[in-house]
């Protein structure tokens, strides 16, 4: 693919968003792997599975309003060698259907890969019923799960194809809207379980460690830092929450101050995942985190909710001059 071809296909992702993302990615690997198979519950538009299912009828799967049942289907095909791909709201997907996945994906290590969209408030004004905000934290207790947070509609793609070549359990966490803010202009090597630093700082020991729709409002928060309050703040990327490197871990214990931020509660999500990490090493960094607290809200829209959680714009900023200064 040439570069012009490359910015064109991002685009066209960004502007479909993830779960559109979702729906092209599918296609395109069904077409090159017959085991690859897809699961739905009666969301087939919503997922945007239908050009998979009208190309390949015989391994796509609506099995209703029955999201224990479609985890367990899927447990069957994949130890039949297939590679199902259990796409639904991440509600219905974590916790509704939560005794199966940990049975069969987590006991059991079943080659299911475990696809969610709406994931955090993406359902809008559907309310906190449709609002995913812990989903991680279900999921990270359950052992033998690799967990993806994709931070824009490219990462998605990427993330759905390295899932589709890796084996075992895992999940894919899509959020946001269509039009998905962009993050990556060009080619870059996803590495499950391996952070990317998409901004350095030179003159600043503070780090802000994102993951998911959080990534692309750190990286315009730090630019807002960097322009009027002449704070130089590095930007890290975090699509893996269930593992990390050493190299990137030890890159990381190196800050006076990491502040974590997701579009999830503070409890059980990034935030608890770099904690662990790091509270076991000689340099122990101060943290902080960004995120939901623990109550329910009233609902709002993506965008509105995002601000109102101190996830976007300028109470994105104030927060963390807030919490740089605490």
């Amino acid at each position: 693919m040439t570069e012009k071809e490359l910015k064109k296909s991002i685009r066209t992702l960004s502007l479909l968003g993830q779960r559109g993302a979702l729906g092209v990615t599918i296609d395109m690997l069904g077409k090159t792997n017959e085991k690859i198979c897809a699961l739905t519950g009666d969301l087939k538009s919503s997922c945007r599975l239908e050009r998979f299912a009208a190309a390949h009828p015989e391994r796509f799967f609506n099995v209703g309003i029955a999201e224990q049942n479609m985890v367990g289907i899927s447990a069957g095909l994949a130890s039949e060698g297939f590679i199902p791909f259990v796409a639904s709201f991440a509600n219905f997907n974590v916790m509704r259907a939560n005794e199966f996945v940990k049975n069969f994906m987590g006991y059991m290590k079943e080659n299911i890969k475990l696809v969610s969209i709406n994931s955090g408030f993406s359902s809008g004004m559907l309310g906190n019923s449709h609002y995913a905000l812990e989903d991680i934290a279900a999921l990270s207790a359950i052992p033998n799960i690799t967990i993806l947070s994709p931070s824009d509609s490219f990462e998605a793609q990427k993330a759905i194809i390295a899932a589709a070549e890796y084996s075992g359990p895992v999940y894919i966490r899509l959020t946001g809207d269509a039009s998905n803010p962009i993050v990556y202009t060009k080619d870059y090597d996803f590495v499950i379980g391996k952070p990317i630093c998409l901004k350095e700082s030179s003159s600043s020991n503070v780090a802000l460690v994102a993951t998911g729709s959080s990534v692309f409002y750190s990286l315009e928060a730090a630019k807002v830092l960097a322009k009027d309050f002449d704070i130089d703040i590095a930007v890290w990327n975090v699509h893996t929450l269930s593992d990390i490197d050493d190299a990137s871990l030890e890159s990381l214990a190196n800050y006076e101050t990491i502040i974590t931020i997701e579009e999830h509660r503070k409890m059980g999500g990034l935030g608890s995942f770099i904690t662990d990490k790091l509270i076991l090493r000689d340099k122990f960094p101060k943290l902080r985190r960004i995120g939901i607290e623990q109550k329910y809200d009233l609902a709002g829209s993506f965008i509105a909710c995002l601000e109102k959680n101190k996830l976007k714009g300028q109470p994105l900023v104030d927060e963390i001059i807030r919490l740089i200064n605490s």
